[in-house]
């Protein structure tokens, strides 16, 4: 097997070598027969693939034919001028076959077959591979990002997609490659007619001035040689621009271009038919064969006749079965393939994995999302998925669409490892207008709530748009909302879909920037288990994990000896300070809640520590008190921050987080040490335990 690796190589060094090297009467004979069989190997290869992918060494293989071919004329023309037109047996069978006896109709016949091939073929095919690069390269960014939109959509795996992005690129490649390909083609075709030029011109001097023959047997001799040399290389030729032409003219099938025009003809029998019926006529011309004219239409009229009453007899039998049967048995059938296929265990597992992000949606909201109803939901994902990964340093995994029956026609919900976390409504053919607070007046519409931020809105029709946004509404389509309420969903579940596998790649991806830091930390210092914990934790409290060697770098200096990971999580909230003071800041200034001196030393003191780590063991009276003034205080400050940030010490941050969690999941609790020293903190309220 390792001989036939290097046999290309071998065979590319033997052609330059004919070249050079005169080549005896014996071997050139075998070298022509093989040429000719190459060529048609070639033709039937390019016949039978599925589409050009296959075939992709093609262009390699034209410029190897080529080459063979030139060299074998450039040993064949030695020949005939050295040995007075002998060039062995194949040229001199196949010059006195054309010629037929007959010199001049033999040169012309020889003639035509070199022009068919030149202006016809080898043209036509040179202009379709040059359209076809062209089109393939325009083509390539659309089919991209259809690979993209099918990944986001869940139809397709990564692995899927890497595969049909190398075959674009692949496709692109090889019809890139053929456009320059087909140049060896016309080329060639050039040099075959000026080598038989050469051949006849040349031989008639030598043989007229070296040899002393008459002009007679001169012309008979080197035009038999020259017209048989000519059509041997010409035959292969002609083969090979068949198959060049034939590959670039060649459509993606899943069959062989015989069983594709055997099945796109039986699959119109009428056209055969009336083509029949046509071509009868011919016979009342006067003079035309019709016996032969019969024999033509009388078989397409044959063959029509019988692929449409076959046609017809599959339509019957097809129906009956779907009517004889009845409703049931169709569902009795897909129940007993579906009975066999489960019989596998191993099929049974399929039915245990989970998406981790999934949508679906009720039937009168699916023209929605659907591409082929003109939807850019897809596209709109993907543009959320580039920005989320850009602002928070995590790729958002593949959503998956489904429908579902089940649910009202204009619901959807929004599901995170298999389970419903949102849900909302949409009218298609409405409008979404959300009161932000200042309106000028009002109008009329369906009472709703927006899903993704629970604003006060109505639905209205079309036409009360543009009169709404003149009233200070805010105007959004439904598409708008249901990609705003994907993306607050994604943006909180964020912590939930980033698995073990997900924080290896942005591990592979800090690689890139330093290497050997990524090497010294993972698994060395943290585990991937625990690295993943960390990550999630920031996610979970909305901090970017973008800056991925400052999160490596922290774990490396405190990994060793800090034991808990919540500890640990907070020493890279603190080294993450720039990040979190640019997220939550404002033209440079932060407004926050602040905790008392005294809620803090109370938080402080409930901290109890055991084997598992620690925990805020805080009484329930004490805890109902500091909780009720924080709601309080956020209503009263909530027209002037949106979100309420709440600022404490580090030492109470996390446990304090986690208690406002459980009471206001939407609140950013920081802590001095996560804040740069030039952003203005500005307090807006203060919690204290006074009454």
């Amino acid at each position: 097997m390792k001989v036939l690796n290097n046999v290309i190589t071998v065979f590319v060094i033997i052609i330059i070598a004919f070249i050079i090297i005169p080549l005896p009467t014996f071997f050139l004979d075998m070298m022509f027969i093989l040429n000719i069989t190459l060529s048609i190997l070639i033709l039937l290869m390019t016949m039978y693939v599925k589409n050009s992918l296959q075939f992709s060494v093609f262009p390699s293989m034209l410029l190897i034919t080529t080459l063979f071919r030139l060299s074998l004329n450039i040993s064949s023309t030695r020949l005939i001028l050295r040995e007075s037109g002998h060039a062995g047996q194949v040229i001199s069978t196949f010059g006195t076959f054309v010629l037929g006896g007959n010199i001049v109709i033999g040169f012309i016949i020889f003639l035509i077959i070199v022009l068919v091939n030149f202006l016809v073929i080898t043209k036509g095919a040179e202009r379709v591979s040059e359209v076809s690069a062209r089109f393939k390269l325009d083509a390539m960014p659309g089919k991209q990002m259809a690979i993209d939109a099918d990944l986001s959509s869940g139809l397709i795996s990564e692995e899927v997609a890497l595969t049909r992005r190398n075959d674009i690129q692949r496709e692109a490649e090889f019809y890139g490659a053929m456009d320059g390909a087909t140049k060896f083609v016309k080329g060639d075709a050039i040099a075959s007619i000026v080598i038989t030029l050469i051949n006849f011109l040349g031989g008639t001097i030598i043989g007229m001035v070296q040899g002393g023959q008459d002009f007679g047997t001169v012309l008979t001799t080197y035009t038999i040689a020259t017209v048989g040399e000519g059509l041997v290389s010409q035959l292969p030729a002609l083969l090979i621009s068949t198959a060049t032409g034939m590959i670039v003219t060649r459509a993606a099938s899943d069959s062989s271009l015989s069983v594709d025009v055997a099945r796109q003809f039986s699959s119109q029998p009428l056209v055969l038919l009336i083509s029949g019926v046509a071509i009868s006529f011919l016979c009342l011309i006067p003079g035309m064969p019709q016996l032969q004219i019969l024999l033509v239409a009388g078989t397409m009229i044959t063959l029509g006749i019988v692929l449409l009453r076959h046609a017809r007899q599959t339509e019957q039998e097809q129906a009956l079965a779907v009517a004889g049967a009845g409703p049931g048995a169709a569902v009795g059938a897909e129940v007993e393939d579906e009975t066999a296929y489960y019989k596998n265990i191993d099929n049974i597992y399929g039915l245990l994995q989970i998406d981790l992000i999934e949508m679906e949606f009720g039937y009168s909201i699916i023209p929605l999302v659907d591409e082929n109803s003109g939807s850019s939901f897809i596209d709109r994902l993907v543009t959320f998925r580039k920005q989320f990964a850009v602002e928070m340093g995590m790729v958002i995994p593949a959503v998956r669409l489904r429908d579902n029956g089940m649910l009202n026609p204009n619901q959807y919900v929004i599901k995170v490892k298999g389970e419903v976390v949102s849900e909302g409504e949409v009218l298609i053919d409405y409008y979404l207008a959300l009161d932000p607070g200042n309106l000028t007046g009002t109008i009329d519409g369906i009472e709703t709530i927006e899903p993704a931020y629970g604003i006060p809105s109505k639905w209205i029709t079309t036409d009360k748009k543009e009169l709404a946004e003149i009233y200070g509404y805010t105007v959004i389509d439904p598409l708008s909302v249901v990609v705003t309420h994907l993306s607050e969903t994604i943006r909180k579940h964020a912590y939930e879909v980033l698995t073990r596998q997900d924080a290896i790649q942005l591990l592979e991806s800090a690689k890139k920037a330093d290497s050997a830091l990524v090497d010294d930390v993972v698994p060395n210092l943290v585990s991937y288990s625990r690295l993943q914990k960390v990550l999630c934790a920031l996610l979970k409290e909305g901090v970017p994990i973008r800056d991925m060697e400052t999160i490596l770098s922290t774990l490396s200096d405190y990994a060793a000896t800090v034991r808990e990971t919540e500890v640990l999580t907070e020493y890279v909230r603190q080294a993450l300070k720039r990040t979190i003071t640019r997220k939550w800041s404002d033209g440079g200034q932060i407004r926050v809640i602040t905790l008392d001196s005294e809620v803090e030393r109370v938080i402080a003191n409930s901290i109890n520590r055991n084997d598992q780590g620690s925990y805020l063991s805080m009484d329930p009276q004490t805890t109902q008190t500091i909780i009720t003034k924080l709601l309080d205080s956020i209503k009263k400050v909530k027209a002037v921050i949106n979100v309420p940030i709440i600022l404490t010490s580090p030492v109470v941050r996390i446990y304090f987080s986690k208690l406002l969690e459980q009471f206001y999941p939407g609140a950013v609790v920081l802590s001095f040490s996560e804040l740069n020293s030039d952003v203005q903190i500005q307090a807006v309220a203060n919690i204290t335990l006074e009454p």
